[in-house]
């Protein structure tokens, strides 16, 4: 019997050995096959940058050129330089920067505070509103698109930027949404413990939720942020003094007023785009946290 046992024993281990590495091999054959269709759509999908940062290097003479000119001969690296010059792009870096970042503020402000009223503070009617907040997300931008517009031009606000940034200080559907599902996986013994330290709803918020909800807080502040860099239909709408003008609103006049200047465009549109491509790079990992953790409760 002990020979037996002595016996099985070796070949038990054989046999659990075979078996981790039959799954590990199923596992590194699984990750060959995702990364070997995820590699060929991530190419497709940055073509356009690349051909966008292809043609910011080209001279005038290779724009038109037949077949189309990939790898530029000579390098223009004097489009950039130009492109700053060309037009104002420093004064509507500003303008850009100055809409996002209060806007962004307000966000975050805004909407965690209606977030944590819905999430967290039990009261008549808030499972309601939560509802008809979120059905907000069907009406498409067109539809109140002149009722806005009526709106702000009673209160005196077009060509200015108030029309661009204070809408953004009353929350937004789609923020209050992620922000409530995030609140909602905290437990809620945290907040019941304050309570009876004598906390208030402010003092639990932002002493004990916004600490926790660092992930959430950050995806809102990219989702939007990105927004207003690339936001162009409301400049367009609001803003007529060109000295007022953002980034994509002022490259697109200059197109329209002194021709297609390919080149110093295409420089000042990569400009425009390599911060959002930054920005997600070095907060990817938060990013993805913070959308994974806004779905884990309904």
């Amino acid at each position: 019997m002990v020979a037996d046992s002595q016996q099985v024993q070796p070949q038990f281990a054989d046999d659990h050995a075979r078996r981790m590495f039959a799954k590990r091999m199923r596992g590194f054959v699984r990750s060959i096959l995702i990364h070997a269709s995820l590699i060929p759509a991530a190419i497709i999908f940055t073509l356009p940058f690349l051909w966008m940062l292809s043609t910011s290097l080209k001279p005038d003479v290779q724009f038109y050129a037949y077949p189309p000119v990939i790898f530029p001969s000579p390098l223009q690296w004097s489009n950039y330089p130009d492109a700053v010059t060309f037009i104002t792009f420093f004064l509507y870096l500003r303008n850009t920067l100055t809409i996002a970042v209060l806007s962004t503020v307000g966000v975050l402000l805004s909407s965690s505070l209606v977030a944590y009223s819905l999430a967290r503070i039990p009261w008549a009617g808030r499972n309601f509103l939560f509802i008809l907040t979120v059905a907000t997300l069907m009406l498409p931008f067109q539809v109140t698109l002149i009722p806005l517009f009526i709106v702000f031009t009673k209160l005196g606000w077009v060509n200015s930027w108030m029309p661009l940034i204070v809408p953004h200080w009353f929350g937004g559907a789609l923020y209050i949404f992620l922000l409530r599902q995030f609140f909602m996986t905290i437990p809620m013994e945290l907040s019941e413990a304050a309570r009876i330290d004598g906390a208030s709803e402010l003092k639990i918020y932002y002493s004990i939720l916004l600490p926790l909800s660092k992930p959430a807080l950050a995806t809102v502040a990219i989702f939007e942020f990105i927004a207003r860099w690339r936001d162009y239909i409301g400049p367009l709408i609001y803003l007529s003094d060109q000295e007022l003008y953002t980034l994509s609103l002022g490259i697109y006049e200059y197109q329209t007023q002194y021709g297609a200047e390919w080149g110093l465009l295409m420089a000042a549109s990569v400009m425009i785009t390599l911060p959002i491509i930054l920005l997600f790079f070095f907060l990817q990992k938060t990013f993805v946290q913070g959308i994974a953790l806004t779905g884990i409760k309904g």
